[in-house]
């Protein structure tokens, strides 16, 4: 099944909205001087959710951005995003 635009964003958003509750949760702990473990294993959480939303931006991009501009003959601006995107992903 395809998802629209809206549908997609909406899904990132509904995401974004779950990391700022983590954050939320994690200055809270900081406050309360939780247990260390259980600090890093809530920021390794908030990390993959960020990765998770980085990945369906990055699909959308390569699956519609960089598709438009490979069909509209700009395929060096193409190229340069792929390889842009790939570098920031390696780090």
């Amino acid at each position: 099944m395809k998802h629209t635009h809206d549908e997609k964003k909406e899904k990132i958003l509904r995401r974004l909205k779950l990391i700022e509750g983590q954050i939320r949760g994690l200055h809270q702990m900081i406050e309360k001087d939780t247990y260390c473990i259980d600090v890093i294993t809530q920021t390794s959480a908030v990390k993959q959710g960020l990765s998770n939303v980085e990945d369906l931006l990055l699909e959308h991009h390569l699956g519609h951005c960089v598709l438009k501009q490979v069909a509209q003959g700009q395929t060096e601006k193409a190229k340069a995003e792929i390889l842009k995107v790939y570098k920031l992903k390696r780090k």
